[in-house]
């Protein structure tokens, strides 16, 4: 009788105890899903290489070139508000300093007209300044000035605008820092602004001869208002 309640009591323990485990086992957490190698993100493609531009390309933007710069011009000598300098005086002329004095070829009297390729050129290379004043035939309200160079525009300092009273105003001064315009054999320095409120009849041009070393060459001088 002893022996059969010891086997009860051995066997009431080992069910508690299995109880105990399996209570365990479900209050642990489960284990993470496995999510598997991680991928690496990803990357950006590089854009693939632009080709070289051929031949054809490049003289075909040439053409192009030539065209625009031929439509601007044309734009400008045909301006029904422009009007070319009937007479321009200058600071220096080209030779003046020299035994033989200056020649026709490099007078002020050639910018005078539309660009015709008659040029005034001026006596300093890369020392002070120099100025060239241009007359016009009918005073007008200003709202532009353009300068036709064949070299030295860079060197452009200063553009006033002389009135009917015989009085000055400065429209532009400073350092000119257009882009020599090589599309075409002239550079058209222009200037535009509002329009004057009294008639101009002269415009002033100074240049700073040691900004661009070199002769300065001018073929015309436009002003253009109504």
């Amino acid at each position: 009788m002893v022996k059969g309640c010891f086997v009860n009591k051995a066997l009431c323990a080992l069910a508690i105890v299995f109880a105990l485990s399996a209570c365990s086992k479900k209050n642990e957490p489960a284990p993470a899903a496995d999510a598997g190698p991680t991928s690496p993100p990803p990357t950006a493609q590089a854009p693939a290489p632009t080709s070289e531009p051929t031949e054809a390309d490049k003289k075909r933007a040439e053409k192009q070139a030539a065209l625009d710069y031929a439509t601007m011009e044309d734009g400008y000598l045909n301006d029904p508000k422009g009007q070319c300098a009937k007479s321009v005086t200058a600071s220096s002329t080209f030779g003046e300093t020299g035994s033989s004095g200056p020649s026709s070829v490099n007078a002020p009297s050639n910018m005078v007209g539309k660009p015709d390729g008659r040029q005034w050129t001026n006596d300093h290379q890369d020392m002070g300044f120099d100025t060239f004043e241009a007359t016009f035939e009918k005073p007008v309200h200003a709202t532009e000035v353009r300068v036709v160079f064949s070299s030295g525009q860079e060197a452009v300092s200063k553009v006033e605008l002389k009135g009917v009273d015989g009085s000055y105003a400065t429209v532009w001064s400073g350092v000119n820092e257009d882009p020599d315009d090589e599309r075409g054999s002239r550079h058209w320095f222009v200037r535009r602004f509002a329009a004057t409120a009294n008639p101009v009849q002269a415009v002033k041009v100074t240049i700073a001869n040691t900004v661009e070393r070199g002769y300065k060459v001018v073929d015309a001088v436009q002003l253009v208002g109504e």
